[in-house]
């Protein structure tokens, strides 16, 4: 009698215990049934290859993981708003969630370009570590926390490249008048040598090229450049990528509709969210290296270095850019420091790692 006393005690002191275990907020209960739908805004054109399909990516990680308690309908550029309100969209709450690049966000704050792409600066590599080893992360929410949005990394497109251009770049000389798509600090590094940026959506970036509205552009890579036609609209297409080196993309979640998530979910979706930058960074690896070749074949198309006197004048005048900016906002200044600290740490053992074994294997 004893002994099935001691058993069934046991058997119920296991079953506290289970309860116990359980982290909060997983509890078996009406909260761990709760269904959201939400809405997701784009600054990509419709399933855009590697940018809008990662997006696809992401909501079908989430929608997997979570056994359908999370359903999102993307809408891609345009089609519930345009391409560069996104980040207005999803902090007044029009969408729950949101995606694109944060330079397109300077308008809002000068401070959000440094999560997203600086000329001569982190590569994606570099990018993922100073953002969740650097302290990159926690000022990126910092910055977003003011418009009521929760940022993530979601993916990255690794070095892009120079650009398109309609014409020939050998000096600093022929940047004066030049009138071209690109975002960020790279386009005021641009006016700052004489040329005119101008900030499109990807879906209005060939049109634009071919009618002359714009001399050059940037876009991505031989991946994407090819899959909207630049090679068709310019014949000389530079290198290297000076202006995005290692351009995160964000997923942008409304901090109410966050909050109301129970925490099973939250991790979901940060999971969803590195998982998501992984599989476009291994895309884009492959699929650059594959569209390249396509285009060394293409006799219309000559692939060229920009001259090291243009990349050192770049880099001087992106220098300024930043200082310049630094020195009117005190919060530009704290994310500068913390990307440049990194930066130059990062820089000694690129050298004598990444770089010094590329080098050798060339």
């Amino acid at each position: 009698m004893k002994r099935r006393e001691f058993v069934s005690g046991l058997g119920g002191a296991a079953a506290l215990a289970g309860c116990a275990r359980e982290p909060a907020g997983q509890a078996a209960g009406p909260q761990n049934q709760q269904r959201f739908s939400w809405k997701l805004v784009t600054t990509w054109p419709p399933n855009f290859p590697g940018l809008g399909t990662g997006v696809n990516t992401l909501v079908r990680y989430i929608e997997e993981m979570s056994g359908g308690r999370m359903q999102i309908t993307v809408y891609a550029a345009n089609e519930l708003i345009p391409a560069l309100e996104v980040f207005d969209a999803v902090s007044r709450g029009t969408a729950e969630m949101g995606h694109g690049a944060a330079y397109y966000w300077r308008g809002k704050t000068e401070a959000a370009q440094f999560f997203a792409a600086i000329p001569f600066g982190l590569n994606a590599h570099e990018m993922h570590g100073w953002l969740y080893y650097g302290g990159g992360l926690d000022l990126w929410r910092e910055v977003y926390a003011r418009f009521d949005l929760m940022p993530f990394p979601a993916g990255n497109t690794g070095v892009q490249m120079g650009g398109w251009f309609n014409k020939r770049i050998d000096t600093m000389d022929d940047l004066k008048g030049l009138k071209m798509r690109i975002p960020g600090i790279g386009g005021e590094a641009l006016r700052l040598a004489g040329g005119t940026p101008v900030t499109l959506p990807g879906s209005e970036i060939f049109t634009a090229l071919q009618t002359g509205s714009i001399d050059a552009t940037e876009w991505v890579g031989p991946y994407n450049d090819i899959a909207i036609g630049l090679h068709q609209a310019a014949r000389y297409y530079y290198y290297p990528g000076w202006q995005e080196p290692g351009p995160t993309l964000e997923c942008i979640i409304n901090v109410g509709a966050w909050n109301q998530l129970p925490e099973d979910l939250k991790a979901i979706v940060r999971v969803a969210c590195q998982a998501a930058t992984l599989d476009m960074t291994s895309e884009y690896m492959a699929r650059n290296a594959s569209s390249l070749r396509q285009l060394e074949a293409d006799a219309a198309v000559e692939i060229l270095s920009f001259p090291p006197s243009v990349l050192v004048g770049l880099k001087a005048l992106t220098l300024q850019v930043i200082e310049k900016l630094a020195a009117a906002d005190p919060l530009v200044a704290r994310v500068w420091e913390s990307y440049r600290r990194f930066l130059d740490e990062s820089e000694p053992w690129q050298r004598i790692s990444e770089q010094a074994y590329l080098a050798t294997r060339t």
